[in-house]
């Protein structure tokens, strides 16, 4: 089984919606991901949480959690997205960076757009190394 981990600086936005993409994409008998932040923040941003709602996934229940070694430690894969020099380095642990910006306070049509972008990113993922769901 091959766990992603997501990660950006507060998990309320990009890794969140990462995440669920890869989990509603994914074969789940072969794959999981879970999101974390460096520095998590109280709740998951509400334009992410409507942008998500428009194409039916319900993130309400999400909750940030914080990325640490231990949690890394679990994963064979983990993707940032903006926490830079904030990400833990994890011996072993196979990593890829996703420039994405950040969804906070943007008007809703950018929050689509990088929502779309990070749909795109994460079935490439899945087509890469043979994780899609058929």
């Amino acid at each position: 089984m091959l766990k992603v981990i997501f990660a950006c600086v507060h998990n309320a936005g990009r890794s969140q919606m990462a995440a669920a993409f890869f989990n509603q994409l994914a074969d789940r008998s072969k794959a999981e991901a879970i999101s974390a932040g460096t520095e998590p923040g109280p709740r998951v941003h509400p334009e992410v949480l409507v942008a998500m709602q428009e194409i039916g996934i319900d993130l309400s229940s999400a909750k940030p959690q914080k990325l640490t070694d231990d949690l890394a430690r679990q994963a064979q894969l983990l993707i940032t997205m903006g926490c830079g020099d904030k990400c833990p380095y994890v011996p072993g642990l196979r990593r890829d960076d996703w420039p994405l910006r950040d969804p906070k306070g943007q008007p809703m049509e950018e929050v689509r757009k990088i929502r779309d972008e990070i749909r795109t990113r994460v079935q490439t993922l899945l087509a890469r190394e043979g994780l899609a769901a058929l």
